[in-house]
């Protein structure tokens, strides 16, 4: 199983937490809690490698590291 890097940060015009998938477009979710918007991108990354599996979509490696990583390596 491939894992990919999630950002999690707060919005303030969202009032709550935005957990997001770099790797995967459009892949991000909500939560009042960082736990709890971790655990909806966790069920929003299964959807959309399913969905792509279906249509046969080409499912993208895991390459995006923040910069803090990148600089080290």
């Amino acid at each position: 199983m491939v894992h990919y890097h999630i950002n999690v940060f707060y919005s303030t015009e969202d009032g709550g937490f935005i957990a997001d998938i770099p790797d995967l477009e459009g892949c991000s979710a909500f939560g009042e809690t960082p736990e709890k918007a971790m655990k909806e991108v966790m069920i929003a990354q299964k959807i959309w490698l399913e969905t792509a599996k279906e249509k046969k979509y080409e499912i993208p490696e895991a390459k995006y590291r923040p910069v803090i990583y990148q600089a080290v390596v």
